[in-house]
């Protein structure tokens, strides 16, 4: 199936004929390309490879693919790809990787000998309406974080539903929507594992989003986050209010990365008015140095560990919520990752 239009190959060579400021022409040459695109100005040529869209995933697996077409065009090639919208996680894996892009609003980030483009900041043109299904909506994500929690097992879809909690029909949807996104793997004995972690991880995150949750803000009166955390486990411990702290007191207790602020529990459900007035704590969002958040799916307890003496989602569950926090939480998501989910 063609996936560029002859208006989309009209649209990726204006671009570049007016960054470039020559005339840019298909290649007849370089037929032998399994690329979808190469385009020549001057001396350059452009190898394209265009996705529908610039989620981290596709992102991902489209980098790879023109690596191999470099290696087979030559050194003075230059890799492009374009998508419709590039996304945040997918300029940034363009970035690591050294990939040349374009996406068909307008954005760019172009390097090579002699040429430097970039653009940003143009609005999605290409906007679908409603609300599109995700293998990563809260309930859904069940599968996506049971596989990262151990991403070199290879899982039945039964045995997975197990783990989850889900029926084996829905699980099952969600796989073959995982599969047909790159993600997975599967073996002889139709078992399941993610394809890149990394990949999956990034795809996931791009769409996070923790103010979904219900978070309640408030203040209790602490010297600091870490003095404040024992206190909150040990009295939602002693009134048995299933917890996990999470975001940056998570990534303390994981990786003594840095001092904090705010700390920040889930909690099972909303906790009753003697379990405040017992913690003392002040109903407030300016100022609030303690979250105590309701989930919206039970799954972010999924393989919650003690810590310390403090119980504390996984690390991948850690890393996703630390997207959504303020203080040094890019740098201390970075530690996390680093220590615990750098396969």
């Amino acid at each position: 199936m063609r996936l560029l239009s002859l208006e989309f190959e009209r649209r990726i060579a204006d671009y570049l004929a007016q960054w470039v400021g020559k005339p840019v022409r298909p290649s007849r040459s370089s037929s032998r390309l399994a690329a979808d695109l190469v385009l020549r100005s001057g001396d350059r040529q452009f190898i394209v490879e265009f996705k529908k869209s610039g989620d981290a995933a596709t992102v991902g697996h489209a980098i790879a693919q023109l690596e191999e077409y470099q290696t087979a065009a030559g050194k003075r090639s230059i890799p492009l790809l374009v998508v419709p919208y590039m996304g945040k996680v997918g300029e940034q894996l363009c970035g690591e990787s050294g990939v040349s892009w374009l996406d068909l609003s307008g954005n760019a980030r172009i390097e090579a000998p002699g040429l430097r483009v970039f653009f940003s900041g143009r609005p999605n043109q290409f906007k679908r309406r409603g609300r599109p299904a995700t293998v990563f909506a809260p309930k859904s994500a069940r599968v996506a974080r049971q596989l990262l929690i151990d991403p070199k097992r290879w899982h039945r879809q039964r045995e997975l539903s197990k783990l989850v909690k889900l029926g084996e029909g829905f699980v099952s949807r969600i796989v073959r929507a995982l599969e047909a996104d790159g993600h997975l793997l599967r073996d002889a004995q139709k078992r399941v594992r993610p394809r890149e972690p990394a990949l999956l991880l990034d795809a996931w995150r791009e769409v996070y989003d923790f103010s979904k949750h219900r978070i309640i803000e408030g203040h209790i009166a602490a010297r600091s986050g870490e003095s404040l955390l024992p206190r909150i486990a040990d009295e939602l411990r002693h009134r048995r209010l299933a917890h996990a702290a999470t975001g940056l007191a998570a990534a303390w207790l994981l990786t003594r990365f840095s001092a904090f602020r705010i700390a920040t529990f889930y909690v099972a459900r909303q906790p009753e008015s003697d379990i405040l007035r017992s913690l003392e704590f002040r109903p407030e969002s300016r100022g609030a140095n303690t979250w105590l958040v309701v989930p919206n799916d039970e799954g972010v307890f999924a393989a919650a560990a003690d810590v310390e003496g403090i119980c504390c989602v996984h690390p991948v569950q850690a890393y996703l919520d630390l997207k959504g926090h303020p203080e040094r939480a890019a740098e201390a998501a970075d530690e996390v990752r680093q220590k615990y989910l750098k396969w």
